[in-house]
This record gives C-alpha cells, sequence and structure tokens, in this order.
C-alpha cells in the first residue's frame, strides 16, 4: 500500500475512487488494463492521500447538489477498507453536504456504513450498484476469489430494499462456457426478483480482453479452468469481446424476467436513473448534467 498526493479528488462526471488496485484475483477484471495507466503494481494499493479533507473542500466548492460516484472504477471495500475507514469517512462528506450517492460495489463490507447510507437515502437518492456475475458460491470461489460470496450478495440487497436504499444489479461478466448456462442466469435473475432491485445492467456482460488483462485472464483461465482452456483457444483467440454463443437467448431472458417484475433494463434509463439528483425534502430533480 502507498499513498499518492492527487490535485483533484473528484472526476469531472463527480466519481469518486479513493483506491486503485485490489487485493482481490477475479479471473477476469478489467481495472487490470493498461488503458488505465497505472504506473504500480495492482496489488500494491495506491491510496489517494488527504482524500477526505480534499473531498470537503471539493463539496463546499459546489454551488449545486448532484449525484457523486463512489467505485465506478475500483471496487471500494477492499479489505484495506476496514482499517482505514476512507470510504466511510467520504461518505460522512456526502451526507454532511446533502449529496446524492450511487456506490458500485460486491463487498458485504458495505453494510458497515448502512447507517450512513440511510441517512442519505432520506434525504435523496442512494443507490447501490452490486456486480454479480453467478449465484453459484462454489464457482464464484473459483472467478472471484475473496470476494463476497453471491449469497452473502444477495442478503446484501435484501438488507438494503428493506430500508428503501435503491439496489441496481451489474450482471457481469458473463463468461463463454463458464457462467453463461441458461440455470445460472435464471439463478441470478431469481436473486434480483427476491430481493426486489430496482435496474439490471447488461452493459458490461461481455468482456473486452485488452492489453495487461487478456494476458492474465487466459493464465487465470487456463489455472482455473483448464478443461475449457483449448475451447476458449479455438474460439476467441482472435476476439477482443468474449461474447456468448447464446447471448441472444439470455437477454431475451432478462427482458422477459424485467418486464414481468416490474424491472427496469434499459441502459440509458438507468443511466438517467443514476445521474439525476433528487431532493427529497422539497421534491425538486435536477439533472447532473445542468450541474457541471
Amino acid at each position: 500500500m502507498h499513498y499518492k498526493e492527487v490535485k483533484a479528488i473528484l472526476s469531472p462526471q463527480n466519481g469518486l475512487n479513493i483506491y486503485r488496485g485490489c487485493s482481490y484475483s477475479c479471473v477476469f477484471c478489467d481495472a487490470r488494463s493498461t488503458c488505465h495507466r497505472m504506473d504500480h503494481e495492482f496489488e500494491d494499493i495506491e491510496v489517494k492521500a488527504h482524500a477526505v479533507d480534499m473531498l470537503e473542500y471539493a463539496l463546499k466548492k459546489k454551488r449545486t447538489r448532484s449525484m457523486i460516484q463512489i467505485g465506478s472504477s475500483s471496487e471500494p471495500y477492499i479489505p484495506l477498507e476496514e482499517e482505514l475507514q476512507l470510504v466511510r469517512r467520504c461518505l460522512n462528506q456526502i451526507e454532511r453536504f446533502d449529496f446524492g450517492l450511487v456506490l458500485h460495489t460486491h463487498s458485504m463490507l458495505a453494510l458497515r456504513d448502512i447507517d450512513i447510507l440511510d441517512k442519505i437515502n432520506r434525504k435523496t437518492k442512494c443507490i447501490v450498484i452490486v456486480r454479480l456475475s453467478t449465484y453459484d458460491d462454489s464457482l464464484a470461489k473459483k472467478l472471484e476469489p475473496g470476494t463476497s460470496l453471491p449469497s452473502e450478495r444477495f442478503s446484501l440487497m435484501q438488507q438494503l430494499t428493506e430500508r428503501g436504499i435503491t439496489v441496481i444489479v451489474n450482471l457481469a461478466p458473463i463468461l463463454p462456457f463458464i457462467n453463461d448456462d441458461m440455470e445460472n442466469i435464471q439463478g441470478l435473475l431469481s436473486y434480483c426478483v427476491k430481493a426486489g432491485v430496482y435496474g439490471i445492467l447488461t452493459d458490461k456482460m461481455c468482456p473486452v480482453l485488452r492489453e495487461g488483462n487478456r494476458e492474465r485472464f487466459y493464465q487465470q483461465l487456463y489455472k482455473n479452468f483448464p478443461d475449457i482452456y483449448d475451447q476458449y483457444e479455438a474460439v476467441y483467440a482472435d476476439e477482443k469481446t468474449l461474447k456468448t454463443k447464446n447471448y441472444t437467448e439470455i437477454m431475451a431472458c432478462i427482458r422477459e424476467t424485467c418486464e414481468a417484475h416490474g424491472i427496469q433494463y434499459d441502459k440509458e434509463e438507468l443511466l438517467r436513473f443514476t445521474r439525476e439528483y433528487k431532493n427529497k425534502t422539497i421534491g425538486t430533480q435536477l439533472s447532473l448534467f445542468d450541474m457541471m
């Protein structure tokens, strides 16, 4: 772990990523791609110095409220967060200044901060986007070792929605020959329905192999799924996007389930919803783009 001085804590789109890098060893990880310009070992976590103070200053300067996105590029609830508690302290600042929140995670550690999420949700939007790739805990231990199990994430989703906090599921990644079978897709959708999620995102469902993550993906594939390595070599050796052969069937199943249970699945509508700030105390709405 090392600290890095930065000039700004928020991106132009109000993104907040306190950590860069991760100690988990997921088979597919887009954050390892060289396009993200990480200048250190991925497991050597980069921590933005003075993150809480910088966020306080940035929020004070803003003339209008908006949605703050935490963890869109890097998992915020890595094991290091248990010790440093920087995410929790930043959430306190977001709540203090009445900003909305979109929190991306696949960790049960988010429940530690449910008291602050509650406070934010009472005043404005609090949206938690939970990533899921399988409903099978055993398979998840191979795909995403060290992360919270799918059954635990289901519990996280249930506890959030029971409190009225909006949950959106990011269905990704769906890997050919591994978790693209319809039993898995239906299991994932069952979790979504039972938890009462607001929406399901599918735009990141098909992984994109780039320089930096491609080599490691095939190494992890050979290590964890040697029986299908040759199939990948035969079918996807020259492919950049790992699109499953039953993609159309999967999408049809998702659409049918969402329409039957009132779950939003339109990408543009979900994007609009996560970017639109709402002041629940007076009932007015403003677009994030109106505030930038």
